[in-house]
């Protein structure tokens, strides 16, 4: 027992330095936050999954090692995670694309690698903490290498149906940004120029109902302790998102969830920009405002997810209202609808208390292959600004070996229109996920 309560301390330990080591370190844009399985129905935490009827093609982490790294005490629970993905993207494009933005470069990506602990503090009144750290973050600068993605603490607010968060958190705004990024059926975000990764500030959650049909989350963000500029330059961010079940069967496997999301945008400095890349991390931006003299923005995010078993349909819808006299206010949007289809019959599990699905969980030997299919549309065009727009189409296949492993293979087809020509891209992306 002694041994065992030494193990714990030494796990506490380091995610106590970690988070101490990591408090200073600047923004980035970062994959999914933790991973778990969705709660059943009236539940707000998780159960542990029974193991696999039988072993999966591809080995994974027993169960004794996962017993080992977590702590459950009757004053605190540590939980350790990790997430590993790696890619590979190739490109074509036509002349035309290669005078638009450059050759784009084939090449191997560490897209992340990402350290987390999580857990909660107290007895009576648990309160809830989560430390990230991550190697090569979405979008992150060249020269920094290691970076903070989350550090927060939740507070239950009479229960754990209402949910406050200070610190370093997601937005609320945006079912891509919002849900499991890595556990989506497309393998990258598009809509990335309506929203922010991860944001300083407070946002609560609150879940309505036995059956916890509807969620809400709003928030207030501003990171400006953490940057040059002084809190009166540093735009604040205001958001909120609503999301319900518009109909659903007791088996969890048939279901239609409908959401709608807001965001205040402040402007750093009077300035904001709209920028994306074609659904690629290692791409150049596809399109691009560059600095707009504005006030302030106002985002509209429309989602939906109709699920029938294996089968699947997610779309979104946002729009972009800038305050920008100079720029004659111009209005921007982007949207995509995503099919999925998961050969072997398992589904995509909807978590009532956050409002969006979690990973497929196989349950077979061989895993859960899925065939996705996907079109998208960025338009950053309106008036004197011509920041371009693209379309794009995307075909891939997802194998979820196990719980924890998946790869992946997508072609993209995108065509862009700037500076008076159709430019047309092809991508090619193998991608091998780990997520613990």
């Amino acid at each position: 027992m002694k041994i065992v309560r030494k193990h714990n301390l030494v796990v506490l330990a380091l995610a106590c330095g970690l988070a101490a080591g990591l408090l200073c370190a600047p923004n980035v844009q970062a994959q999914s936050e933790e991973s778990e399985p969705a709660p059943a129905l009236g539940e707000f935490e998780a159960e542990p999954l029974p193991p696999p009827e039988q072993p999966f093609l591809v080995p994974d982490v027993p169960q004794s090692v996962v017993d080992q790294t977590q702590i459950k005490e009757r004053w605190v629970t540590l939980k350790v995670g990790l997430v590993t993905l790696a890619d590979f993207t190739a490109f074509n494009q036509d002349s035309a694309s290669i005078g638009q933005v450059g050759r784009q470069q084939d090449q191997w990506e560490a897209r992340a690698a990402r350290l987390m602990f999580r857990g909660t503090i107290g007895t009576d009144y648990k309160v809830g903490y989560l430390v990230a750290g991550e190697y090569k973050g979405f979008e992150s600068e060249p020269e920094q290498l290691w970076q903070l993605t989350d550090v927060s603490l939740t507070f239950p607010i009479g229960g754990p149906a209402n949910k406050l968060t200070v610190g370093k958190t997601k937005e609320t705004f945006d079912y891509e940004m919002v849900g499991d990024a890595a556990n989506l059926p497309q393998q990258e975000r598009v809509l990335t120029p309506f929203f922010v990764s991860r944001n300083i500030g407070l946002k609560m959650n609150h879940v309505f109902g036995d059956d916890q049909r509807m969620t809400l989350s709003y928030g207030i963000f501003n990171d400006w302790w953490v940057t040059d500029n002084s809190a009166a330059n540093n735009g604040t961010d205001l958001s909120a998102r609503f999301t319900g079940l518009v109909w659903d069967q007791p088996d969890g496997k048939r279901f239609l969830h409908l959401g709608v999301s807001g965001r205040y945008a402040g402007a750093d400095n009077h300035t904001l920009r709209y920028k994306g890349r074609p659904e690629s991390n290692v791409a150049d931006d596809y399109v691009d405002t560059g600095n707009l003299t504005a006030d302030h923005a106002w985002h509209l995010g429309l989602e939906a997810l109709w699920n029938e078993g294996p089968f699947s349909v997610l779309a979104e819808y946002n729009r972009a209202w800038v305050s920008s006299a100079a720029s004659g206010n111009p209005q921007f949007y982007g949207y995509y609808i995503t099919g999925s289809w998961i050969l072997t019959g398992e589904t995509r599990p909807y978590d009532r208390t956050v409002g969006y699905a979690r990973r497929v969980m196989p349950a077979g030997r061989w895993g859960a292959p899925e065939l996705v299919a996907r079109f998208s549309n960025v338009n950053l065009d309106d008036g004197s600004v011509q920041g371009g727009k693209f379309n794009k189409t995307y075909l891939g296949i997802n194998w979820w070996a196990t719980r924890r492993w998946k790869l992946g293979f997508g072609w993209g087809h995108t065509w862009l229109d700037r500076f008076g020509k159709t430019g047309v891209t092809d991508s090619f992306q193998t991608r091998i996920q780990w997520i613990y």
